[in-house]
């Protein structure tokens, strides 16, 4: 890991000191990622009312520049010159690099129907059944750390060899001892919880982004 990585993590700590107990965990989540895309992986993020938001939160940060400007590359741009000469320069100037991800939340049409036809609490295991791969890594986010879907969710990727990161809060939970990394911020209340969350994984896009793309 690049020591301005480290340093974005330490900043984070300085920044919110209650997390310092969360320092072993999100570094390795940080590792964890980076090993998912460096063998051509995806982050798969899911949870539930605030936590869907969250989920939707980290694939904008990683999709897409979050802190630095992410240019299109010089290989990338031969390619577009060949097939879309007239565009290419429009494509390169505006295009960024991206980080795979995507959110089990917004798959609105296949969750209503997996839910009536066969089991509400299944539709993100059905999602992570259909596009997951042992390169990929789950991250599962639940203030309560014990939301159902979540748990199957998590289940699920365990049972396809993916690798689970669980953003959860201070209590003892299913979760904690399910995900192979489980950050757990030090309150007990669900927007406390939601509240250290945001910074969590703003660090964790942050670093990981830092990783792939700082020059």
């Amino acid at each position: 890991m690049k020591n301005t990585t480290l340093n974005m993590i330490n900043n984070l700590i300085k920044r919110y000191p209650v997390l310092d107990v969360c320092r072993s965990s999100i570094q390795e989540a940080v590792e964890a990622i980076c090993a998912s895309y460096s063998k051509g992986g995806k982050v798969i993020a899911c949870g539930n009312g605030g936590s869907a938001s969250d989920a939707e939160h980290i694939v904008g940060e990683l999709m897409k520049g979050f802190i630095l400007k992410r240019p299109i590359d010089d290989d990338l741009y031969g390619k577009m010159k060949e097939v879309c000469p007239n565009e290419a320069d429009y494509l390169r100037d505006n295009l960024q690099g991206a980080l795979p991800a995507i959110s089990l939340m917004n798959a609105v049409a296949l969750n209503s129907a997996f839910a009536n036809d066969q089991a509400p609490d299944l539709a993100m295991a059905q999602q992570v059944l259909g596009l997951g791969t042992k390169e990929d890594i789950l991250i599962g986010i639940s203030t309560s750390g014990n939301s159902t879907n979540v748990i199957y969710a998590v289940q699920m990727a365990k049972v396809k060899g993916i690798k689970t990161i669980g953003l959860i809060g201070g209590r003892e939970c299913k979760l904690k001892g399910l995900c192979d990394i489980a950050i757990c911020v030090p309150e007990m209340e669900t927007y406390k919880i939601q509240e250290l969350h945001l910074p969590v994984y703003h660090a964790l896009c942050m670093a990981v982004e830092n990783e792939f793309f700082d020059s």
